[in-house]
């Protein structure tokens, strides 16, 4: 044979071998976009524990969202009650504070008909003995 038909054979089997290729290929391509799909059944039983896993990876997340917003209402709501009850209590106070005055204390037990004495108190003393019993 002369070296430009061993050539030609040459270029004819390999362009068989690439059509060969090209259509197998092609055609898992064309089963693949038919209709059959990449997540099949036996994959699906196969990673079933990780896809439970999953689904309860997804189910705390959630329920950590509901208990995070029902977390923060009641932070809110107890903040809202301190408040309140700081205004009570401040209230209550500056009333306590004006009751004790002297002036109003006087007023209060004038109504009981008690006075304020006139004199200053008498300082009682008592003798101690040097024995004590």
């Amino acid at each position: 044979m002369c070296p430009k038909s061993d050539y030609t054979i040459k270029n004819v089997y390999l362009m068989q071998l690439f059509k060969k290729n090209k259509q197998s290929s092609a055609s898992e391509a064309a089963k693949q976009s038919s209709g059959r799909s990449l997540i099949n059944y036996t994959w699906i039983v196969k990673h079933f524990a990780f896809l439970m896993f999953l689904s309860a990876l997804a189910v705390i997340y959630i329920a950590n969202g509901h208990w995070a917003d029902n977390t923060i209402r009641d932070i809110n709501i107890t903040a809202k009650q301190v408040k309140d009850m700081e205004y009570e209590y401040k209230n209550l106070k500056s009333i306590e504070m004006f009751r004790s005055r002297e002036s109003q204390v006087t007023q209060a037990a004038a109504a009981l008909g008690l006075k304020p004495a006139a004199e200053q108190p008498v300082k009682l003393e008592i003798k101690t003995s040097s024995k004590e019993h």
